[in-house]
């Protein structure tokens, strides 16, 4: 004779999206910092390591380009930082997703293990050729240096 253990009940809506709006929330008190305290001034959010060091990491020029995408400048968001502000509605429309999909109680739609490997990869290539791109020599990599 088995013994079943009682099951939990199934979580609630409030607990189902607590993380979504936690890391939205998170994100929407970050860029309202960097709306108020403006990256542009040298030293106003401390040093960058990489560019201490000489090169320009793919999020060097991120925390100027958020502010002002709050500003509305799309150019020169762009000019800071191009992958982030490429990045950046493919971001939103994932936690959007994350967010009502969690709200409606269903699961994130899933992409296949191969599929997977090929997004990751060309991901990571992307991020590694913007990298070299942005701090070749100039002329070639200037445009994408922040």
């Amino acid at each position: 004779m088995s013994v079943l253990a009682p099951t939990a009940p199934p979580p609630t809506r409030r607990e189902r999206v607590r993380a979504p709006a936690l890391t939205i929330g998170a994100l929407a008190l970050t860029t309202l910092a960097l709306r108020l305290r403006d990256p542009h001034v040298g030293g106003s959010w401390g040093i960058c390591p990489s560019a201490a060091l000489g090169f320009w990491c793919p999020g060097c020029g991120g925390l100027r380009a958020v502010n002002d995408l709050t500003h509305g400048d799309v150019a020169s968001a762009a000019s800071s930082n191009l992958l982030l502000v490429v990045a950046m509605p493919v971001v939103v429309a994932l936690l959007a997703l994350w967010a009502v999909s969690r709200w409606r109680s269903r699961a994130m739609p899933r992409l296949q293990a191969r599929a997977a490997s090929v997004v990751l990869v060309a991901g990571l290539g992307v991020v590694g050729a913007f990298t070299l791109l942005r701090n070749l020599p100039l002329p070639a990599g200037a445009w994408l240096a922040p």
